[in-house]
C-alpha cells in the first residue's frame, strides 16, 4: 500500500473548480458506478490518497486516508484479529474506504453490530469552499453540537470530499459457523424473529425463499450450544457464502433485471412484491429483482412502511 498524502493537491483542484464554477466527479476505486444518479464533471481521483495515519489495536480505533483500498485495510485488521463492525461490501474488489463511507452501505452484520454511521468516529474533509475541516475524533467521540462526521456517511460526496476517516473497530469472533435450514417463508420469518430476540451469537441471516442461512459468531462453547439448540445443516465454507452474498456474487444478483434495495421494519410480514426476493437483516433488508414499474415498487414499499431504492438499473451490468 502507498503512504501518500495528496491533501494539498486535492484542495487545489477543488479550489480551481470552484473558481471556474465547474462540477467535479469524485472517484476512488470506481467499484460502484451503478449506484446513485449519473454525475457530470471532471473526475477528481482520490485513489492515490492512501495510508494508515493512526492505528491503536488496543484502543480498537484506526484512522485512514480515503483512497486506501478496503482490501488492504481489512488485511491489516485481520492480522490483529479485528474488523470493521459493519462488514462493508467490496463488489469488484476495488473499493476504497472513502467510497465505503460515501455510499454508506453495510453488509450482513449490520443489525447486530451497527451501520457505517455507528462506526465513524471522525472525518477530515474538503468542503465546497475548498477548506479543509475536521469533525469528531480519532479514538473516542469528541463532538460538541451536531455530529457532522456522521452526515458524510451515505452523502455520496455531495457534502464534501473525504480525506481521512476514523473508525471504531471490534474483535473478530473466536468462532463463526453458518447453518442452513429449509423453511417456508412464514417459518423463516418466525425463526429469525425468535433468534434475533434471544440469540446473542447470531451475526447474519439470509433467506432466498427456500433456504434460511444463519451465521453464529462468538465463543466456541456458546456457538456450539446455540447450534445444538436451533439445529440446521452446517455449511463448511460459510465465510465464502457470506462474502459472495455481501459482494453480490451469487446468481440472484447476476440477473439482467432491475435490482431494488428495500428497507423495512424487521417485524414486517413477507409481502408479495412482483419479482424474485433475497432477504437479509432478519427481514429488515429486501433485495428485489423486478421489471415492474418503479412507481409500483415504491408504492408497495411505502404501503408496508418501507423505503425502496433503485440500486442497479437493468441496463447496467452487475459487478
Amino acid at each position: 500500500m502507498k503512504d501518500q498524502d495528496l491533501s494539498q493537491d486535492l484542495q487545489i483542484q477543488v479550489q480551481q473548480a470552484l473558481q471556474q464554477q465547474k462540477p467535479l466527479s469524485i472517484q476512488g476505486g470506481n467499484s460502484k458506478p451503478f449506484y446513485g444518479r449519473p454525475v457530470e464533471g471532471e473526475t477528481l481521483d482520490v485513489s492515490g490518497h492512501q495510508g494508515i495515519i493512526a492505528y491503536e489495536p488496543t484502543e480498537l480505533a484506526i484512522t485512514v486516508r480515503a483512497g486506501t483500498p478496503l482490501n488492504t485495510l481489512e488485511a491489516l485488521l485481520d492480522e490483529q484479529q479485528q474488523q470493521l463492525p459493519f462488514e462493508p461490501p467490496n463488489y469488484n474488489g476495488q473499493a476504497t474506504i472513502g467510497g465505503v463511507v460515501a455510499a454508506g452501505l453495510s453488509g450482513p452484520r449490520r443489525p447486530y453490530a451497527g451501520s457505517v454511521r455507528d462506526s465513524v468516529l471522525g472525518v477530515k474533509i474538503i468542503n465546497g469552499q475548498g477548506q479543509i475541516l475536521e469533525f469528531g475524533g480519532r479514538v473516542m467521540k469528541n463532538v460538541a453540537g451536531y455530529d457532522v462526521s456522521r452526515l458524510m456517511v451515505g452523502a455520496m460526496g455531495t457534502l464534501g470530499l473525504l480525506l481521512e476517516i476514523s473508525f471504531k473497530l471490534r474483535p473478530q469472533a473466536e468462532q463463526e459457523i453458518t447453518l442452513s435450514k429449509a423453511l417456508t417463508p412464514d417459518q423463516a420469518r418466525q425463526e429469525w424473529r425468535k433468534y434475533f430476540g434471544q440469540a446473542t451469537n447470531l451475526s447474519a441471516t439470509a433467506y432466498d425463499g427456500q433456504q434460511l442461512l444463519l451465521r453464529l459468531s462468538g465463543g466456541s462453547a456458546s456457538v456450539a450450544a446455540l447450534h445444538s439448540r436451533i439445529g440446521g445443516d452446517l455449511i463448511h465454507d460459510g465465510a465464502t457464502t457470506w462474502a459472495q452474498l455481501k459482494n453480490h456474487q451469487t446468481p440472484f444478483f447476476n440477473k439482467a433485471t432491475t435490482l431494488w434495495r428495500i428497507t423495512q421494519r424487521p417485524a414486517s410480514p413477507l409481502h408479495d412484491f412482483p419479482g424474485k426476493q433475497q432477504i437479509e437483516w432478519n427481514g429488515g433488508l429486501l433485495w428485489l429483482n423486478s421489471d415492474a414499474p418503479a412507481e409500483e415498487i415504491r408504492q408497495l414499499a411505502h404501503k408496508h412502511g418501507g423505503h425502496a431504492t433503485l440500486f442497479r438499473a437493468a441496463d447496467i451490468p452487475s459487478t
